[in-house]
């Protein structure tokens, strides 16, 4: 008998509703990493765990086709999470091996783009790298973004205030560190949560992304449909 706990995830959340959540952060022991000699110590940390979740941060561009160096990587286990400041120490070859090492799980959201930004600092290959956004639909979740599936799956909400500041600085804020772990504890969380929650049927999942599209279609149209009023009554 299966040991699976039942499906009840709703597809979705409403912005309204997650300020409604109770907040929550990551409250385990974060350690910042921005000197060479503290990297092996991480490393022997994070390589005795199976599963990881990862997360980066790039100093936000406010103008069109400009874009920044991933300037920290973030990787948490339940307990503890390491901030790797890479416009401090670049990409340590220790990380690159975990994030190559196909015996360690590693989580995240939007994963490619945050590979891609890391592999610009140093090549290596990533494995068994799982991306929430390419799973989170066989559990009934339609909603993509870290904020609203954890909302969905926990109930609780987490922060987003930081995410625009300026990840190149000289010294992380207090705000600022507890942001970055929390994102990669709750890409960890909901993937453990997850794989100890019963998934759909291949059928049911059809089902719900056919709803998706035809929704999507339905929104195209009454935006349509408004521009043509508009224009009319110009």
């Amino acid at each position: 008998m299966s040991n699976l706990k039942p499906n009840t995830f709703p597809a979705h959340i409403a912005k309204t509703a997650i300020q409604d959540l109770p907040l929550t952060y990551f409250e385990g022991e974060v350690v910042m990493v921005d000197r060479p000699e503290q990297v092996a110590e991480a490393a022997a940390y994070l390589n005795q765990f199976t599963i990881l979740g990862v997360d980066t941060e790039a100093r936000p561009s406010f103008k069109r086709g400009v874009h920044y160096p991933t300037a920290l990587v973030q990787i948490s286990t339940q307990e503890r999470c390491y901030l790797f400041r890479l416009t401090h120490v670049g990409l340590p070859v220790e990380i690159a091996q975990i994030l190559a090492n196909p015996a360690i799980c590693k989580v995240g959201l939007a994963f490619k783009d945050d590979i891609n930004g890391l592999r610009r600092r140093r090549e290596f290959k990533p494995a068994n790298c799982i991306d929430l956004q390419s799973i989170v639909c066989k559990y009934g979740i339609m909603d993509m973004g870290l904020q609203k599936i954890f909302a969905i799956i926990f109930g609780k909400r987490i922060s987003k205030a930081q995410q625009l500041t300026n990840w190149e600085s000289s010294h992380l804020t207090p705000e600022q560190a507890r942001y970055a772990s929390t994102d990669a504890w709750a890409t960890l969380l909901i993937y453990l949560a997850l794989k100890q929650t019963k998934p759909l049927s291949k059928k049911q999942v059809d089902a719900l992304k056919q709803a998706e599209k035809e929704a999507q279609y339905q929104r195209q149209q009454e935006a349509l449909a408004r521009k043509a009023q508009a224009a009319n009554n110009a």
